[in-house]
């Protein structure tokens, strides 16, 4: 009992000393680094890459000599008999036949051949594309870190905003339970009514539901967030920044001026690579209907023996080589090697017609990237001054109410208006941040 309650205390030391090598702070720069190593998704585009440069060495050693041996022992266990025509033999009567066995019970052979590849289109061909593969796994990790880069930052402003959120809803609530209270004083003294105490009392009451839920989605998000960035479930994550400091650093008019260069945005490095892939499938049909020569050479030995032994005195052995050349020469395939070319020479045509398309398409997200850019910026100036004119009202409303100029619904108009207007400034703050990222997408810039 004694050795168990040991071992739990070390495996608990264990797991505890490696949860706390993971960082529990981060910055949003921080996230994104430590998420672009530790993400699942790009751990597994890393090794596609390194998968690309094994499948190009195996692709180029096809090409190279082989070697390859073979060793045979057999042991007849009970031999097959002939029967030889007796005359064959001095003495034979003819018309009969003499029982005979031929060859060892037990036999040794162990042979090695080299084979060198000396021409092959096909070889060639794929040599050639094992380059573009390489370059497609090179930007498909790209992609895959964009894809993890905009996760990062959405997981992160929602937290934020969840965070942000509870944090409003506490002072919100604060605000009405001071209101209630004082309500409830004037009209247990009969200098209120009802009606005042029953309106705030809906307020706080939809306020608290709003603050369960938010509470409940400040967690799911901090969780989510440790998924993309490749941590446990439950890790303590703690944010380091809030939405005003990334509003100021997401913020950058001057990114709508960057020049686009087309060449540096994923998407068409990828389409470019697929046009690759497809030119290269055409060469791979065109040479299919070319020569191929390759060459062998052949060494063997067996031995025999009864009973067999490799180098008994009684063993006999014997030595073999053999030096050739394989040509296949295509003559006619009824056509359809002719049918294969064509049909490359058709995917090629596509994937030529699919970067045009790209290029089109990735001009129009451009533009909409920049003009959602541009409008979360300026919905965030308005949302702004909207809040600051939603506190005005509700401030003033809220001393009419204590001095008896204005209803308990006007309060909760006030209120409610002032709700609205905070919940949309928090959601303008995240529409910079995010739109931000989708613009730095396309371009390619970070």
């Amino acid at each position: 009992m004694r050795l168990v309650t040991i071992c739990g205390i070390l495996l608990f030391t264990l797991f505890l000393g490696n949860a706390q090598d993971l960082p529990t702070q981060f910055s949003l720069r921080e996230a994104i680094q430590f998420a672009l190593e530790h993400n699942y998704s790009a751990i597994n585009a890393d090794r596609d890459v390194e998968d690309a440069q094994k499948q190009k060495w195996e692709t180029i050693a096809e090409g190279l000599p082989q070697i390859n041996g073979a060793v045979s022992y057999q042991d007849q266990l009970k031999q097959p008999v002939s029967l030889v025509p007796g005359e064959f033999f001095p003495g034979g009567e003819p018309g009969t036949f003499v029982p005979l066995v031929f060859g060892p019970p037990r036999s040794l052979a162990a042979t090695a051949t080299l084979r060198q590849q000396i021409f092959d289109g096909s070889y060639l061909v794929g040599v050639q594309a094992t380059r573009a593969f390489l370059s497609y796994s090179a930007n498909n990790k790209e992609k895959t870190d964009q894809e993890v880069r905009k996760a990062v930052v959405e997981a992160y402003g929602n937290a934020l905003l969840a965070r942000e959120s509870v944090a409003i809803l506490l002072k919100n609530i604060a605000a009405v339970e001071k209101n209630l209270y004082e309500t409830r004083q004037l009209y247990e003294n009969g200098l209120g009514e009802e009606e005042s105490v029953e309106q705030l009392q809906i307020t706080l009451s939809n306020l608290q539901n709003i603050l369960r839920s938010n509470e409940r989605l400040e967690t799911l998000t901090l969780q989510m967030l440790n998924v993309v960035m490749g941590l446990p479930l439950d890790h303590p994550t703690a944010l380091t920044q809030d939405l005003d400091d990334l509003v100021a650093q997401e913020t950058r008019p001057e990114l709508l001026e960057t020049p686009f260069e087309l060449e540096n945005n994923t998407d068409y490095k990828l389409t470019l690579n697929l046009n690759e892939q497809r030119y290269f499938e055409w060469k791979l049909a065109r040479s299919r209907a070319l020569p191929t020569l390759n060459a062998f050479l052949n060494y063997g030995w067996t031995g025999f023996g009864d009973p067999f032994t490799a180098v008994g005195t009684d063993a006999q052995s014997f030595e073999s080589s053999i030096l050739g050349f394989d040509l296949n020469i295509p003559i006619f395939s009824s056509l359809k090697r002719s049918a294969s070319t064509q049909r490359a020479k058709i995917a090629l045509e596509k994937a030529k017609t699919q970067l045009k398309e790209t290029e089109e398409k990735l001009q129009l997200q451009l533009e909409q990237a920049k003009s959602d850019y541009l409008l979360a910026i300026e919905s965030y100036q308005t949302s702004k001054e909207n809040l600051a004119l939603a506190e005005r009202i509700e401030t003033k409303n809220e001393i009419k109410y204590s001095e008896g100029l204005a209803s308990s619904f006007d309060l909760r108009q006030a209120q409610t208006q002032l709700y609205t207007a905070q919940q949309e400034f928090l959601q303008a703050m995240v529409d910079v941040i995010n739109r931000k990222t989708a613009l730095e997408t396309i371009l390619n810039t970070y």
